[in-house]
């Protein structure tokens, strides 16, 4: 599993029953299934299906625990390390299609969104534009719909803010490529640094611009 192989192990225990790409597996499955928390963790466990899709010594055994899933998500996915690589892993999958497909352009769309929250979530802050506490994620897709890179971000932050972070990495992957390439993005994203980096870039683009008294 390309996911589980790109992610950092950084227990240290002597006790450790499941690997990574078992951890990731029944984590992502759960969240599939509905299973929004870690509640039903335990009972997910021992169920015949999840245990034969973590597989490894889940199928003879158990599959995670709530207390080991817990450790899972908030220690060693959140470490800088496993951050970045679950950032660069949806393009590491378009990759792999592009391999096998080729291509005769790209279009890549940024948008921000909304993520409302609920409690005091770390990270989490009033938008009056949306008039939600929330996360205001930034996302990159191509034009097939699939996920290139994402950010997660406070909720008070403007729609373009920390754009390189994403919208770079993304450009870098098909710099050598000999296609076309497009940008589009809504008024948020009418920045001159950002028109800069396109044309540097050699990057048609479509950048809505802000309301204003002439326009």
């Amino acid at each position: 599993m390309l996911a589980g192989s790109m992610l950092s192990d950084v227990r240290t225990g002597l006790n450790i029953r499941h690997s990574l790409t078992a951890l990731l597996r029944q984590s992502m499955i759960g969240r599939l299934a509905g299973y929004d928390d870690l509640n039903d963790a335990d009972r997910l466990a021992v169920d015949p299906v999840m245990r034969q899709v973590v597989d490894g010594r889940a199928v003879e055994k158990t599959a995670t625990s709530a207390s080991e899933m817990g450790r899972f998500e908030t220690e060693v996915l959140t470490s800088p390390e496993n951050l970045n690589a679950l950032m660069a892993l949806p393009g590491r999958w378009i990759d792999e299609v592009h391999r096998k497909r080729s291509m005769a352009h790209v279009i890549l769309d940024m948008a921000s969104s909304v993520s409302p929250t609920h409690g005091s979530q770390q990270g989490s802050a009033y938008n009056g534009y949306f008039e939600c506490t929330c996360y205001h994620p930034l996302f990159c897709f191509n034009q097939n719909g699939d996920l290139e890179r994402a950010l997660l971000r406070p909720g008070n932050v403007a729609s373009a803010a920390d754009w390189r972070s994403v919208l770079e990495p993304v450009v870098a992957r098909y710099r050598k490529l000999r296609i076309r390439k497009f940008f589009r993005g809504d008024a948020g994203f009418a920045n001159p640094e950002l028109y800069e980096f396109l044309e540097a870039e050699r990057y048609f683009y479509a950048i809505r611009l802000p309301a204003n008294d002439i326009l």
